[in-house]
């Protein structure tokens, strides 16, 4: 009878340190100093050992620890019970003793920095049903919407007429989209802040546009996201129509990006780079072009060594590919795209960090893929640190 009672005894007091330990890393914790912390695992236990009879504790401690992104709580106790029976033999009472370990991670404060591909070929529709009905509505049979300022009856202007969804369109609600997700993710203010870039607002200065400066506010970020837009061009084959410059796209946001931390504090925050883009370069590069050019004109693949740049400083990227979609009506296409066509998303994921590409296709949600490379950058970042 008093080995039963110790048992329940015991029973009951270990569960009071589980709840201790699991209390000091829980979510309501996590924002704490692990003082703090100690104090109301100190405070839950002796709540609920009041009511354990007839136990008297004799020790309890709780230490609570921080080693980079993980939170450790150890909580003991010792404790006796007094016997009946057992006493007539010389055992006046019976010693128990407990110890109870929780770990969890600790949220990982991180900054986003949004590269947005908005060049001439995010023009094209989003779905193939949107492609055919833009081929079907214009002479030439092209399927971009290009947005020609010296064309009032321009093929951008054509496709809000038609109904025509862009890729362009997807992408500015996939990123509004994406700042509710990262509200909704964080589990303390300030967790993630956000920075939205574009390659340009006018193919006459193809240089890196900020759409929202790197903001804590995420609502602020979401109305920002509204003005993203296709690039516009002057005129119909302006400068050669080279308004994708991506590698010196890349170079920009590696001097933008500063160093990253371990993600530990809101001070020394995590980078990740969150390109999206159809990775197909139309630049000015004469002399470093991997695939033939026209005059120095050069359509090719993403180079992935800029990527490497960025990634060697302990940057991560995430890419989500946007698949460069063949368009067998457009002879431009299957002069210079569709012989380098099957390399494009190779490049792409050579880019991404490991474990963080995703390519979307036609019938598929942009928006999704990018919450769903949202979440695997969050989880990668509390895993790997």
């Amino acid at each position: 009878m008093d080995y039963s009672r110790a048992a329940t005894v015991k029973t009951q007091l270990d569960a009071a340190i589980d709840a201790a330990a699991l209390l000091a890393v829980g979510k309501n914790e996590i924002t704490k100093t692990t003082t703090a912390a100690q104090q109301d695992a100190t405070a839950i236990f002796q709540a609920q050992s009041l009511d354990i009879a007839p136990a008297s504790v004799a020790s309890f401690s709780a230490q609570v620890t921080e080693s980079g992104l993980t939170r450790t709580a150890v909580i003991k106790y010792t404790a006796t019970m007094p016997t009946s029976f057992l006493g007539y033999v010389g055992f006046a009472k019976v010693s128990l003793s407990g110890s109870s370990t929780a770990v969890s991670s600790l949220p990982a404060y991180i900054d986003f920095y949004l590269l947005l591909d908005n060049t001439p070929s995010m023009g094209v529709g989003a779905t193939t049903a949107d492609i055919n009905k833009m081929v079907a509505n214009t002479s030439d049979k092209c399927a971009f919407a290009c947005h020609d300022l010296s064309n009032s009856n321009d093929y951008y202007k054509l496709a809000k007429k038609l109904g025509v969804t862009m890729r362009i369109d997807v992408l500015r609600t996939a990123t509004q989209q994406l700042m509710d997700t990262a509200t909704a993710t964080a589990s303390v203010t300030g967790q993630f802040r956000m920075a939205i870039y574009t390659f340009g607002a006018s193919c006459k200065n193809p240089a890196t546009a900020t759409i929202a400066a790197l903001t804590s506010n995420l609502s602020s970020a979401k109305s920002s996201a509204s003005a993203i837009d296709l690039m516009t061009i002057p005129n119909q084959g302006y400068n050669n129509d080279q308004c994708t410059d991506l590698d010196n796209t890349l170079k920009g946001m590696n001097s933008t990006i500063p160093a990253p931390g371990d993600g530990s504090t809101a001070a020394n925050p995590q980078k990740v780079l969150f390109f999206v883009s159809d990775g197909v370069a139309d630049a000015y590069y004469p002399t470093t072009c991997t695939k033939t050019t026209t005059s120095g004109r050069c359509q090719e693949p993403i180079t992935a060594a800029n990527c490497t740049t960025i990634k060697d400083r302990g940057v991560k990227i995430a890419v989500l590919y946007t698949t460069y979609l063949p368009l067998p009506t457009n002879s431009w296409y299957n002069t210079w795209i569709a012989p380098f066509q099957s390399q494009i998303g190779t490049n792409m994921q050579s880019c991404a960090s490991p474990g963080l590409y995703f390519e979307v296709s036609p019938t598929q949600g942009i928006s999704d893929a990018m919450t769903a490379l949202f979440q695997k950058a969050v989880a990668q970042a509390r895993l790997t640190n």
